[in-house]
Parts: C-alpha cells; sequence; structure tokens
C-alpha cells in the first residue's frame, strides 16, 4: 500500500516453471540519488515499473543521446539521462511462483442499509401536495404488488374482491384487500405510501358489466378492464411482460373515484 509502504501482494508456488523474456533496467544509482535526492527512490520505483515496451522505447531514447521522461504517481515527470542507466537488456526470467494482488468483494454492509438506499431513493412526494407521498418501487421488488378495493362497503362487492384476491395468489402475485370504510381516494393513498404498485377496484360496474378498473401508482391513471382479464394482465405488468402504457392502449380510460 502507498501509505503504509506494505506489500498487499501475494505469491502462488506454480507446479511448473514458467520460463519468459523481460527487458531489464540496470540503473546507476549514485548518478540518480545525486540528481534526484530524496524523489530518487521514485524514479527508480517508477522505471521498474514501465512495461517492456517502454523499457525498449527508453533504450532507443537514450542511445540516441536524449534524456527518457518518466511519470511519477504525483504526476510529475522527471528525465532520465543516459548517465543514470548503466544497461538495458532482455534477459530469460523464470518464474517459481506467481506474485498477484487478491481481489475481495466486501458484502459486510449487511442487508439493512440496501433497504435504506432503496427506500430513500425511491420516495416521492405528490406535485403541488406534499402531504400525499409515495414509494416508487418497481413492481419486481415491491412486497406486495397489488391492492384490492371495494368502492364502498355494500356486500356486493365482497364476493368479488374475494375472488380477485384469490386469483392473484394463485398466480403467486402477493395482494391486500383493504374493504375498510374510509374513502377510496384515502385508501388509494394509503397503498401509494407502502409502494403498490398497482390497485384493482371493484364498482357498480362490476356487477352492471363484470369489469373493474386498475389503477397505477406512479401517473394515478385507471383503465376499465374486464374482469376475466384483470389478474392476468397485473401478472403481466409485475413480471415486466408488459408497459403501463400498452396496457392503456389496449383498454379505455376510467376517470373517476380519485378524490382523497
Amino acid at each position: 500500500a502507498v501509505v503504509s509502504t506494505q506489500s498487499t501482494g501475494a505469491q502462488q508456488r506454480l507446479d511448473i516453471p514458467v520460463s519468459r523474456e523481460v527487458v531489464e533496467v540496470s540503473l546507476n544509482k549514485a548518478v540518480i540519488g545525486k540528481a534526484f535526492k530524496k524523489a530518487a527512490g521514485a524514479v527508480s520505483g517508477a522505471i521498474a515499473n514501465l512495461t517492456d515496451s517502454q523499457k525498449e522505447a527508453m533504450k532507443e531514447q537514450l542511445e540516441s543521446g536524449n534524456p527518457y521522461k518518466v511519470v511519477l504517481e504525483g504526476g510529475e515527470e522527471c528525465e532520465v539521462t543516459p548517465a543514470m542507466v548503466s544497461g538495458i537488456k532482455t534477459v530469460i526470467r523464470t518464474e517459481h511462483v506467481r506474485e498477484f494482488v487478491p481481489n475481495v468483494i466486501e458484502p459486510s454492509f449487511g442487508i439493512g442499509r440496501i433497504l435504506y438506499c432503496i427506500l430513500e431513493c425511491n420516495f416521492k412526494v405528490r406535485e403541488n401536495d406534499e402531504k400525499r407521498t409515495w414509494l416508487n418501487l418497481p413492481p419486481l421488488i415491491a412486497p406486495t404488488k397489488c391492492s384490492v378495493l371495494p368502492l364502498s362497503s355494500n356486500e356486493q362487492f365482497t364476493p368479488y374482491v374475494e375472488k380477485i384476491s384469490a386469483d392473484l395468489r394463485k398466480l403467486g402475485i402477493p395482494n391486500k384487500v383493504d374493504d375498510s370504510s374510509g374513502a377510496i381516494g384515502r385508501r388509494y393513498a394509503r397503498t401509494d405510501e407502502i409502494g403498490i404498485p398497482f390497485g384493482i377496484t371493484v364498482d357498480f360496474d362490476t356487477i352492471k358489466l363484470n369489469s373493474v378498473t386498475v389503477r397505477e401508482r406512479n401517473t394515478c391513471s385507471q383503465i376499465r378492464v374486464p374482469l376475466d382479464e384483470v389478474t392476468e394482465l397485473v401478472n403481466r405488468l409485475c413480471l415486466d411482460q408488459t408497459s403501463w402504457n400498452d396496457a392503456k392502449l389496449n383498454y379505455p380510460e376510467f376517470t373517476s373515484q380519485e378524490t382523497v
């Protein structure tokens, strides 16, 4: 490491020694020490860290009588003159060990911090209404993916709510039924706060027309969907197999029952 000056490398003994050509630079340390003083060690290290092609280029430049520039770790350039190098040659080096710097993935930050980052990055506030907050959790990671809401406490809605919830569970879609007595807009807001991406509402048209509304959390827009198609649509939306914009093209838009 740079600060501690301790090596962070490791060694592995090779079963079969490996021979390869390397370019070695022999330095005149007395001349380098006199020229660079305290920086002499850094200059020597920078030369040692040159690639073989860079060492060959340095050899050609020094043999022509010109200095060769090396760059230190801090970005400072130093000129190496011919007098500072006593020889540059290619030799055969046989290696019995492999030197390397281990790379480690450190997962010790824990799941708590991951969840905190997800919640913080997805916390939103409705435009022009600071009291209405919502979590922009993608459907794939939202713990509860769909809410099922009767428009009111009318008992006629109960069988539809129970069937839709059961059908969603059969498809493996976690869902929440909110049949409390609050206004539908307030119940929408509650589901938005906990990041539920889609909501199915059973209303009087469900009884008359056998259809329900599907609401999308981010835009608060709604579409009217036949009862026998709604769970499959929500499943495809949750699996990212279709988009909300595509769903709006295939089903009529519904504009109502959003007031808080």
